[in-house]
């Protein structure tokens, strides 16, 4: 007949074993996040809200004094030839939610003629706005580029004359003392809730003609293109991070 041989584990084995099944053991409880309220179709209770659909208080022109760009309807619209629009309040890293729509008369215009603008962070990395909807033109200058430097995961655009969203994290970037370059840009960008950026490292400030290089800069403000299309904007509002 074969020895069966039992083995039981000692109880004080068993108790010190007994901290680690402890689900205690691995809450942390501070820092406790702060309280931000969300209310429906309103902007984030930590938010800065640089258009609530009445006035461009928040914003000058680039030429210095009063944005000269039409406010009608809950939202302002490019005036062509007038210039851009900056923010007067400057940001580093932050949270940032636009909404933005193209005209409805495309006729005769099609690539980057057609319903272009864009938004600049820091005044400096441009975030296309474009029809893009039935609109080839080259990848990065497409509606959510970077332009010149990223070319979106997909196209999430809307028809002409649809208000569409992009919802930004920007994280400025670094640089040294002496002013050399600790750590680039990064962005990510969601366009009507599609991720078409993905923590995309920006190579430097937007050029139209030759490569992005960066120099030494701190915050700056927002700043909304005039190229010489009726871009309408609304609900602007930004999360410093």
């Amino acid at each position: 007949m074969a020895l069966v041989v039992l083995v039981v584990a000692p109880a004080f084995a068993q108790a010190q074993d007994a901290p680690q099944r402890d689900p205690a053991a691995t809450e942390v409880w501070k820092p406790v996040p702060a309280v931000v309220a969300t209310p429906k179709d309103a902007a984030p209770s930590d938010a800065v809200v640089l258009f609530d659909g009445r006035d461009l208080s928040a914003w000058e022109s680039e030429r210095g004094g009063k944005a000269p760009w039409a406010v009608a309807d809950g939202a302002f619209t490019v005036v062509p030839g007038s210039k851009g629009i900056r923010t007067k309040r400057r940001f580093c890293d932050i949270q940032l939610h636009i909404e933005w729509r193209t005209p409805v008369k495309t006729q005769g215009f099609d690539g980057q003629h057609r319903g272009n603008s864009g938004i600049f962070l820091q005044e400096l990395y441009e975030l296309q706005v474009l029809d893009s909807y039935e609109n080839p033109t080259y990848s990065n200058g497409q509606a959510a580029s970077i332009y010149k430097q990223a070319i979106p995961l997909a196209n999430a655009s809307r028809a002409p004359g649809q208000w569409q969203t992009y919802d930004v994290v920007w994280k400025a970037p670094r640089f040294a003392q002496g002013g050399g370059l600790v750590s680039p840009a990064r962005i990510t960008v969601l366009h009507n809730g599609v991720l078409v950026q993905n923590d995309t490292v920006v190579s430097g400030k937007t050029e139209y003609i030759g490569a992005p290089s960066y120099a030494p800069h701190g915050c700056a403000p927002i700043y909304l293109q005039d190229h010489d299309s009726q871009v309408g904007y609304r609900n602007i509002w930004v999360r410093e991070l």
